[in-house]
């Protein structure tokens, strides 16, 4: 019995495949069925398995990253001179093999890593080491990539993992005391926006699907100005549905001009999104490339290779 969301494993490994949806079995097709047929039975309605996004419009440059280092506690090399410019409406997406320095890079990028040299600034304003309360005030918003771990407060309700980047004043706070009748209306325009599938605010987070829960981090980042979006592998372990529409949200905070950094061990999930892909291995940005690089180039790339002839983009 092999259990995955990933269609392209289905292929590979199974000889019969039964479809789960809420709980209960919804049918049985061979591994040649359509990837379309194959999504509908998961969610429940058609899906678009391609990301449909406009040519990127890029503005002036806005988050620039020049020869960033960063030691682990033995001294070696976590992140190695790592140097990249993201404009204004234009995806980058890092892809690497999990382990390579994506972390700590956009954890350095939201101010969590004290130690790191260099420079990191959007819109010229520094990010090194500066804090997630000021990494905030700067605009950047942040999806980690364990959502359950960094991103949500397991224990506390929609509403509150809503306010949980806004508890400093207005309008959910004021002199000292949260409004309540704010934060219950805010909670439930995003919840409709964001199709978040819970009874009601008050639902605990803890309480929530995976994808579900990532709406949730999303709809709470998404729902301030945004000057920078980190979203760190934003669809790990989510079905076809929920992919399918944090990749319609990333895309439309792209097309208001905000730049993001989206990391990704997906390589399909990479070339879809991505305006341009970064490579990363062993702390160290191999190249940057064009997001019809062929998968066996990315591949070899990510193994610290870089074949001739592949070409480069500014």
């Amino acid at each position: 019995v092999f259990i995955t969301h990933k269609l392209r494993e289905v292929r590979e490994v199974a000889d019969e495949v039964t479809v789960l949806r809420l709980g209960r079995a919804v049918g049985s097709v061979r591994p040649e069925a359509s990837d379309a047929e194959m999504a509908s039975m998961m969610v429940g309605r058609p899906v678009e398995l391609t990301v449909r996004k406009r040519p990127a419009e890029p503005g002036a440059d806005a988050l620039v990253v020049t020869d960033l280092v960063l030691p682990d506690r033995h001294r070696h090399l976590v992140l190695d001179h790592v140097s990249f410019t993201v404009r204004r409406g234009e995806i980058l997406a890092v892809a690497g093999v999990q382990g390579n320095g994506q972390t700590e890079l956009v954890e350095t990028l939201f101010g969590l890593q004290p130690d790191a040299i260099g420079r990191a600034t959007i819109d010229g304003r520094n990010l090194l080491g500066v804090g997630a309360r000021e990494a905030i005030r700067a605009g950047v918003g942040f999806v980690p990539e364990d959502r359950q771990e960094d991103g949500l407060v397991s224990e506390f309700s929609i509403a509150e993992n809503l306010m949980l980047n806004r508890t400093g004043g207005p309008p959910f706070v004021r002199h000292g005391s949260l409004q309540l009748r704010a934060l219950r209306h805010f909670a439930q325009q995003k919840i409709r926006e964001f199709d978040v599938r819970a009874p009601s605010p008050a639902t605990l987070a803890g309480q929530l699907s995976g994808g579900n829960q990532q709406k949730v981090v999303l709809a709470r980042e998404l729902s301030r100005e945004l000057r920078l979006l980190i979203a760190a592998q934003p669809t790990r372990g989510l079905d076809v549905g929920s992919i399918e529409f944090i990749h319609e949200r990333i895309v439309a905070a792209r097309d208001q001009g905000v730049p993001v950094v989206m990391v990704s061990t997906e390589l399909d999930e990479a070339s879809a999104l991505a305006d341009r892909i970064a490579v990363m291995y062993r702390g160290a940005i191999v190249g940057i490339v064009a997001p019809q690089t062929p998968r066996d180039v990315l591949g070899l790339m990510m193994a610290g290779a870089m074949p001739d002839g592949v070409e480069q983009v500014a």
